[in-house]
């Protein structure tokens, strides 16, 4: 069955996971992160200013002003290596998630727009996706094997932690927002 494309492809890695803001869960052959994240121009053209191909890449496909967004991700890695396969970045501009692979091949990072005026909110979305989608998920982003190891009832169980801390990350965020607001 041939696969369509979605997204935009990107033959750049995202920007990583910054370990001081991210909490990490264990579930058996995967890892699930939360972050708040704060993406901003500068720190993108810092990350790729020595890889003149991506930074190039980065410079083309950026929208005026550069990427600018924030808000909570969730990471999914492969707790072996500790590469990341999938993120759902549920930020409050322009929500999203990747696909990414640990090769060149076909691509490495293929970005989905998610649509919140007709899906609502990502989180809940992010979260059924942890929940139930991870073996059909993580195939996409070259991981098939990872996938075949995926325990689902113990992701299940992490799950309910990382919504939490997720879901408190957001109100956290929102309260932040409301009070420089006033």
């Amino acid at each position: 069955m041939h696969e369509a494309r979605i997204g935009v492809i990107y033959n750049m890695a995202p920007q990583p996971p910054s370990d001081k803001d991210t909490t990490w869960f264990s579930a058996g052959a995967l890892s699930i992160g939360v972050e708040f994240r704060d993406v901003n121009p500068d720190d993108l053209l810092a990350l790729y200013k020595d890889d003149p191909a991506q930074l190039k890449e980065l410079l083309e496909k950026s929208p005026d002003g550069g990427f600018a967004d924030n808000g909570v991700s969730l990471h999914v890695r492969d707790a072996a290596d500790e590469h990341e396969y999938l993120r759902f970045d549920c930020f409050d501009n322009e929500p999203h998630y990747h696909y990414i692979h640990n090769s060149t091949e076909p691509y490495i990072n293929n970005v989905v727009t998610y649509d919140p005026y007709a899906l609502g909110d990502m989180l809940p979305f992010a979260i059924g996706c942890l929940r139930s989608r991870l073996p059909e998920m993580l195939p996409r982003a070259g991981a098939a094997d990872l996938a075949a190891k995926v325990d689902v009832a113990l992701v299940n169980q992490v799950v309910d932690e990382v919504e939490a801390v997720a879901a408190q990350a957001i109100e956290n965020i929102r309260r932040l927002h409301a009070a420089t607001a006033s």
